[in-house]
């Protein structure tokens, strides 16, 4: 039985190898010649891909010759020259073929949704457009969510997709080019190693530690974003439960994002009354710096503990406290005529590392927006992503002038000096300055502007306000008239009152000079009021941060600005312009204000940066105009129009009236002494 089964599998196997070899040569020799085009097509393609690589891989090590050179070198090096051979190097790293590998993979995992896509960039912006429109304060109308998705689909109609290793590559060249001024210097340092001391060794090892502060900071900066989560948990009608969330992640996040609260908190206006109330608490108040913490400033500007220097300086309760430093009070001694005695003084600490800590948020704000690419891969949205990131970093700029308390004390001690003209408005004499410490004249009758007003009820209070109005807004015109400078930073925060409604201006971290941008600001204005496109692009051009490449690009500024005006109804005025803005009426002339962000964020798309300047001059005109709308709280516009119309049209004879009444009180105090 067996012999016979084992005899039929040979049979079978015969005729099977029979059947096979009987199949005729022509055809076994047509398979041949079709495939055989297509294999050796094959081949030639992959050999080529590569070669290709395996060539530009070994020229990688050539790339980085010029690089080490420059390191290598025994001259010191700048950071022009540092800048330059990375951008070279870079340029070869995309040129790579793995980058354009890489570009096909990404569409790849993005045409089978392994990452996101077009598709999810649609739903997620969808989602926070769902979200604006639920939590607007007010209703918003059809139209305009209509205008925006077809300003959308127009954005991301031709999209350009960047690989992934391009794009990892370019948050690598943005993390390099923040920290080139850090490695310039270390990289001198070690080159001049045998001509420097232990001290410059140590400071050398210092600059390499700021990198473990910096992830530290970076850090907390990122956990900081774990609040958007809760946030969009909440009712989008619970406005007093997203402030706390808001108020929350600004305390984490740090003194940049303080510092644009401030100025968040000065227009006030447009943001929901919860969220208000909770910006402006960082204006009065934020968390004071530890006792350690005032102590080291000490240690390192003079080398002694504050209670060495000072009686009666409390290092756990500071007067007041903001995102630069905390203030405390304390009393010096003095001799005055030959007697020794105790004087109070304001001091004012500045926080550590502050210089840091501003460098590192404007940095997340860079990392999160070039991030925005792997999340939503259009290209087209990419302008407005790149300038957006250098708009902040300008606007940044503003905030650092803040930093050097040497800098705040010949500002401050300069309009102290002006001040003594007046008898509206008062700023308090320097003592003493350093890098991180303020000495300062201590005001006795003065308190927080909104805590004088609170006190009062009834008529008592609205003409406190209105006479505290009167007087802040003479002090603005002498700063911007008379000396064609002002306070940079007029939040009520810095604003303090005496009892007869006097001014006391304090915290001069910053000012704003007006020389030199009077005709530029208004033919800005003029400008946008008459909807003229080519004078608003000679403007803009004029306040970027480079002109000369901008203004070969004038015609598509135009044309963009041109574009906005039509989508927004509004036509250019021709002739007499006061007359064509009467028949327009106020509402018509709020509606040609309004245009200047649509018109500001065209300029984003093409790239179009404003100078840091221009940024911090508009920063300041916003602060003031929402620190003087807010004394007229509880009154009505008209007041306010009727108000702001009369003391800007007296003010040359109130001007003249003041400096009389201070040259009265001048000749008093001589007849005294001399008595």
């Amino acid at each position: 039985m067996d012999v016979r089964k084992d005899l039929v599998k040979r049979i079978s196997y015969e005729e099977r190898v029979v059947d096979i070899s009987d199949k005729p040569a022509k055809e076994a020799k047509k398979v041949i010649e079709i495939n055989l085009p297509v294999l050796r097509k094959r081949t030639d393609t992959v050999l080529k891909t590569a070669g290709q690589f395996a060539v530009s891989t070994v020229r990688l090590p050539k790339a980085f010759l010029p690089l080490v050179q420059l390191l290598v070198s025994d001259s010191d090096i700048s950071r022009e020259q540092l800048a330059f051979e990375l951008d070279e190097l870079f340029s070869t790293l995309y040129d790579h073929p793995l980058s354009e590998h890489s570009r096909t993979l990404t569409l790849y995992l993005r045409k089978y949704k392994l990452i996101p896509n077009e598709e999810s960039t649609e739903n997620l912006i969808r989602f926070m457009v769902k979200q604006v429109v639920l939590r607007s304060p007010v209703e918003i109308p059809d139209v305009i969510v209509d205008e925006f998705w077809s300003f959308f689909h127009e954005l991301i109609s031709a999209p350009e997709l960047r690989g992934l290793v391009e794009t990892n590559l370019d948050i690598v060249r943005l993390v390099l080019r923040t920290y080139e001024p850090l490695i310039v210097e270390l990289i001198n340092r070690v080159k001049n190693l045998r001509r420097v001391n232990q001290h410059a060794i140590s400071d050398m090892l210092s600059k390499v530690l700021v990198l473990r502060g910096d992830l530290r900071i970076l850090r907390r900066q990122i956990r900081a974003i774990r609040y958007i989560k809760p946030f969009f948990k909440t009712d989008p009608k619970d406005f007093a439960a997203q402030a706390q969330i808001v108020a929350q992640m600004v305390r984490e996040f740090g003194p940049l994002f303080i510092k644009m609260a401030q100025v968040a908190a000065a227009n006030s206006e447009f943001l929901p009354e919860e969220i208000a109330s909770e910006l402006k608490v960082f204006q009065e108040d934020v968390e004071p710096m530890t006792g350690e913490e005032v102590k080291e400033a000490f240690m390192e500007v003079y080398g002694k503990s504050p209670t060495e220097i000072y009686f009666n300086f409390d290092v756990e309760k500071p007067l007041k406290s903001g995102s630069i430093g905390s203030v405390y009070l304390a009393k010096k001694p003095v001799v005055q005529n030959g007697v020794e005695i105790l004087i109070p003084v304001v001091v004012k600490v500045a926080r550590h590392n502050l210089e840091r800590e501003f460098q590192m948020g404007a940095l997340a704000i860079e990392l999160m927006l070039i991030s925005s690419q792997y999340w939503a891969p259009h290209s087209k949205i990419l302008p407005f992503l790149e300038s957006m990131a250098k708009q902040i970093k300008e606007f940044t700029k503003g905030f650092e002038q803040e930093l050097n308390f040497e800098d705040e004390a010949a500002i401050q001690t300069r309009f102290a000096a002006r001040s003594k003209q007046s008898n509206v408005w008062h700023v308090p004499d320097i003592y003493s300055s350093s890098g991180r410490i303020l000495e300062m004249e201590f005001l006795e009758d003065a308190m927080a502007v909104n805590y004088a007003i609170e006190k009062l009820v009834g008529r008592d209070r609205f003409r406190f306000q209105r006479k505290v109005a009167e007087n802040f807004l003479f002090s603005v015109m002498e700063q911007l008239v008379i000396y064609q400078e002002f306070h940079g930073d007029l939040h009520p925060g810095n604003i303090m009152v005496g009892h007869e409604a006097q001014l006391y201006l304090i915290d001069w971290g910053n000012a704003v000079d007006m020389r030199g941008k009077w005709a530029l600001v208004w033919n800005y204005i003029v400008a946008v009021l008459v909807a003229d496109t080519d004078q608003l692009a000679d403007v803009l051009i004029k306040m970027s941060t480079h002109p000369e490449e901008n203004l070969t690009r004038k015609q598509d500024i135009v044309d963009a600005l041109d574009e906005t005006l039509v989508k927004k109804q509004i036509t250019p005025i021709r002739g007499k312009v006061i007359r064509a803005l009467r028949e327009e009426r106020m509402e018509g002339v709020h509606r040609r204000l309004q245009c200047v962000m649509q018109l500001m964020s065209n300029t984003y798309q093409l790239g179009i940066v404003i100078q840091s300047d221009y940024l911090h001059l508009s920063r300041s005109i916003v602060a003031m105009a929402g620190t003087y709308g807010n004394l007229y709280k509880g009154m009505s516009k008209i007041t306010l129009a009727r108000d702001l119309f009369t003391q800007m049209t007296l003010f040359p004879v109130n001007l003249a009236v003041d400096r009389l009444r201070n040259k009265k009180v001048e000749l008093q105090k001589y007849l005294t002494v001399g008595d």
